[in-house]
């Protein structure tokens, strides 16, 4: 049943809404090299167009998209031409390299550059913060691949095969939204007999962020495990600034030089009261970073809270190559404290939002089940995208109050009704236009 248009009830920035991207997905899923030596009737391009609008629709399985194989949405909405079944979608996609899908992450976020919608996130001295971490999202003791990492018990010494995925995204310390760049797969590499991990990850993806960016300022916020000194004279050398944590622990020299430096006299302080709570900075530039490299310095940067009772309650301390000042210093504690978003604003609203991120959709023998993670980080950059720009959007996303709510009307409408675009199924979605439809054989009354 089409539902007729409603009036245009907000307006929606066209090159930067859902159908504007969908068909920008479509000519950057076009230049995906095809591995088949024989042309096939369903082309690469609906292939991945039709994982991808599985993963827009929020579909719990591959099999409960399957089912919706013959709908006319998927032609309207997302320009499928041929809709593959489970098995020749896993076929199809399994060889493909993700490294082929990273420039369709940089066509979206050139969108929003060219919309004046990434200057938002300018965070310092027209930086922006750039957060990365690892998460896993497949977990299997039987079902694996070759490129799966594998932990051994130590009891028992059962092998679990697992897929880790390094996020990474653009985030300020005021918006809720995040920008999500292509991440970088945390899988056994060809040819090592040891597992990948986050931090040889984290070599391989600045360097791409740094060829597909070339012209974007960044600093780096992240963990004590990126503040060694080859991660930041490799910052250095791309041109990226940096603001990462350090502990006690893990940068023991740095901090009986912090100790000295306080001793000295040399530390500057900022305090103020936030109710019942006292903040404190304390910051010194000019530190070196370990005994081994006393010629790279850094400057340090610490906050704490106090309660009422005087006992600290949180505490936190970074190392940044950006010179801090007392203009600059609560600022940058923002900055380095907005580091939890790659955890809270992206991996959390993935697991537990409606975006199914830790089901298996499908292993693979090559690199499907990487390419699937990729598809819905980039199903999850244009919900972020509409979120940030799309009025008609965030007035769905208002009225039905969680994501949950608005997966399950999307979907629902979805299989109910035939649309022409996004645009009009959110338009009837938000005026409720969908409840208004007689069934068959009722007449109104009045």
């Amino acid at each position: 049943m089409v539902l007729a248009r409603s009036r245009d009830i907000v307006n929606v920035r066209k090159h930067l809404s859902a159908d504007a991207l969908y068909e920008l997905l479509r000519d950057a899923f076009a230049k995906v090299p095809d591995h088949r030596q024989h042309p096939s009737r369903i082309p690469m391009t609906d292939a991945l167009m039709a994982a991808f609008a599985m993963f827009a629709l929020k579909d719990p399985s591959l099999l409960a998209f399957d089912e919706r194989r013959h709908d006319q949405n998927l032609r309207n909405l997302f320009g499928l031409q041929q809709v593959p079944c489970d098995t020749q979608m896993r076929e199809i996609l399994d060889p493909v390299e993700p490294d082929h899908l990273r420039p369709v992450f940089g066509k979206v976020v050139a969108e929003l550059q060219r919309g004046k919608a990434l200057k938002k996130f300018v965070f310092y001295q027209g930086c922006y913060l750039l957060l990365f971490d690892g998460t896993g999202y497949f977990s299997s003791h039987q079902i694996h691949c070759p490129s799966c990492l594998q932990k051994v018990s130590s009891q028992t010494g059962e092998i679990t095969y697992q897929h880790q995925l390094l996020g990474t995204v653009l985030a300020h310390p005021d918006r809720t939204e995040v920008v999500p760049l292509a991440p970088e797969p945390i899988t056994q590499q060809d040819g090592s007999t040891k597992n990948d991990c986050e931090r040889n990850a984290t070599r391989r993806l600045l360097p791409k962020i740094r060829r597909e960016h070339p012209h974007l300022k960044l600093i780096v916020a992240s963990d004590s495990l990126a503040a060694t000194a080859p991660q930041i004279r490799e910052l250095r050398d791309l041109d990226m600034h940096f603001l990462l944590g350090v502990t006690p622990g893990s940068h023991a020299f740095l901090f009986e030089q912090f100790l000295t430096a306080c001793e000295e006299h040399r530390l500057r302080w900022i305090s103020w009261n936030e109710g019942d709570v006292r903040c404190e900075i304390a910051f010194v530039n000019g530190l070196p970073l370990n005994e081994s490299n006393q010629d790279l310095l850094v400057n340090f940067l610490q906050y704490v809270e106090y309660g009422p009772d005087g006992e600290i309650q949180k505490m936190f301390t970074w190392i940044t190559d950006l010179r801090i000042h007392r203009g600059n210093a609560r600022l940058l504690v923002r900055g380095g404290r907005a580091r939890w978003k790659i955890e809270n604003e992206t991996f959390n609203t993935l697991k537990n939002q409606g975006y199914h991120y830790e089901h298996n959709y499908g292993h693979g023998h090559q690199h499907l089940s990487v390419v699937f993670a990729m598809l819905m980080m980039l199903t999850f950059l244009i919900d972020q995208v509409q979120q940030l720009c799309c009025p008609l959007f965030r007035a769905v996303c208002t009225k039905l109050k969680t994501k949950r709510a608005v997966w399950d009307h999307l979907r629902s409408h979805f299989r109910h009704f035939v649309f022409q675009s996004m645009k009009h199924l959110y338009e009837v979605i938000l005026s409720g236009a969908g409840k208004e439809v007689l069934l068959p054989g009722f007449h109104d009354s009045s």
